[in-house]
């Protein structure tokens, strides 16, 4: 699976740690973010890059993960984007419940609410768990894509 990961300063550090687990787990890595930390980057350049580049991906099952401070700015951003489908993740329901209900693309970390083991835990809840595709799930994204 190819992987865009984003951070901004407030998730440089966890970023790391991801990429490598990630990759020793057999995805293909992209990362959108800074080469060295900036505390005066702006974290919507950064989920601009992740979602254009996931929406352009020749992979049909790319994904997105993005990392700020408190994640919540991140989604923002990448919610912007017709087709992205970001969510804040923060426990093992979110990730499970975002990709099972949700076929979420896009996962948001809070870098400051989680402590990087856990956020690995996370993530591989979120890259396992599959869209349930119930019809009630299939019509609400449908709504979503139309709004």
């Amino acid at each position: 699976m190819k992987i865009f990961i984003g951070t901004d300063h407030n998730g440089y550090n966890l970023r790391d740690d991801l990429v490598r687990h990630l990759k020793q787990a057999g995805h293909e890595v992209i990362d959108d973010g800074d080469s060295n930390i900036d505390s005066n980057d702006d974290f919507p350049i950064f989920a601009g890059k992740v979602a254009a580049n996931l929406l352009a991906s020749d992979d049909p099952d790319a994904r997105g993960i993005l990392i700020c401070g408190s994640g919540q700015g991140m989604c923002m951003a990448a919610n912007r984007f017709k087709g992205i489908r970001a969510a804040l993740l923060y426990d093992r329901e979110s990730a499970k419940s975002s990709r099972n209900d949700d076929d979420s693309n896009v996962a948001c970390l809070p870098s400051r609410a989680l402590e990087n083991k856990k956020a690995l835990e996370i993530i591989d809840i979120w890259l396992s768990t599959p869209f349930a595709a119930a019809s009630r799930f299939m019509r609400r994204i449908k709504e979503m894509d139309e709004l």
